[in-house]
């Protein structure tokens, strides 16, 4: 009876530590609350980004980023990696860049797994003092 209690705890905090990961797809919400898109986070070697892989209204899936700037510019947004150079501080993945498509500008980010809600994944851009955190909800597939 021990061993199954012991194999339970185990098995129940694997699953706790698997989804409170950033890594995964997000669901991008508009004000109205309805997803506009579709973020995979992932990990390459060490170095955490995250790209758009679903835009939901089929009419916006060809646009392009026309005011970003450098490599970025009128690339199409499906496919565009919108968080940058992320590395693990603790719970938090911090000194990380985040692109908004709409006007090209590029924000320093930090990014965390919300402590009350692991499907909760807050996003936080910052110009100089001033931030805006937003919350983007895990997809469950």
């Amino acid at each position: 009876m021990k061993y199954i209690l012991v194999l339970f705890v185990c098995i129940a905090s694997s699953q706790l530590a698997i989804s409170q990961s950033v890594f995964g797809k997000w669901e991008i919400l508009k004000e109205s609350g309805e997803v506009r898109s579709i973020i995979e986070i992932y990990e390459n070697d060490g170095i955490v980004n995250g790209k758009v892989v679903e835009i939901l209204d089929k009419e916006k899936e060809d646009n392009l980023c026309i005011e970003c700037e450098g490599e970025e510019k009128n690339k199409k947004i499906l496919g565009l990696v919108l968080l940058k150079d992320f590395k693990k501080d603790q719970e938090k993945y911090v000194d990380g860049t985040i692109l908004n498509p709409d006007d090209g500008k590029i924000y320093k980010s930090k990014i965390w797994v919300d402590e009350h809600n692991p499907n909760i994944l807050n996003v936080r851009g910052y110009i100089g003092f001033f931030y805006k955190t937003m919350e983007w909800r895990r997809l469950i597939e």
